[in-house]
């Protein structure tokens, strides 16, 4: 016996509200007039950052944020909507989303949710200018490295020294 309708839509409200639960950040888009090689090539550099996007319907949004615990997106999910969701990374959905609504004005950032929080477009855009978690980490090895380079340094200016003076 298959499913009822309903039942598709209870399961995919179910899941939906575990993804905005589980998730590090979630963007939500208008991407209303975006073409399709537009939306394909959108698609896969989310997923190749490791973030899912998800066209769905607002009012099945709508309940699975409200079963998470997440109040107030009611304004955000109207109209054409896609939601990203990133279960790691919490700038890089927002920061691939941003950067590509540069190119693409018709993509525009709705809101979202950022570690649980609800979040405007305007919060949303200040996340995608952080650094990203690799740049983030590059910066931390910059810094934990810097005082074994210039231990190093000058270990090497004074056995320089000492040869100069022993020839």
């Amino acid at each position: 016996m298959s499913q009822s309708v309903i039942e598709k839509k209870q399961q995919i409200v179910e899941d939906l509200t575990k993804k905005f639960e589980d998730a590090a950040s979630v963007v939500v888009v208008d991407y209303r007039g975006l073409t399709v090689d537009e939306v394909t090539d959108l698609r896969k550099q989310l997923r190749d950052a490791g973030v899912e996007m998800r066209v769905l319907k607002n009012t099945m949004l709508r309940r699975a944020a409200v079963a998470a615990g997440l109040e107030g997106m009611d304004d955000i999910f109207k109209g054409p909507t896609a939601v990203a969701f990133s279960n790691e990374d919490v700038v890089a959905p927002a920061k691939i989303m941003a950067d590509f609504a540069k190119d693409a004005e018709a993509l525009e950032i709705k809101g979202g949710v950022i570690e649980g929080k609800v979040a405007s477009a305007d919060e949303i855009n200040a996340v995608a200018k952080l650094p990203s978690r690799e740049g983030l980490l590059s910066m931390l090895l910059s810094v934990l490295q810097a005082p074994v380079r210039n231990t190093a340094l000058a270990v090497k200016a004074v056995a320089d020294q000492k040869d100069g003076e022993a020839a």
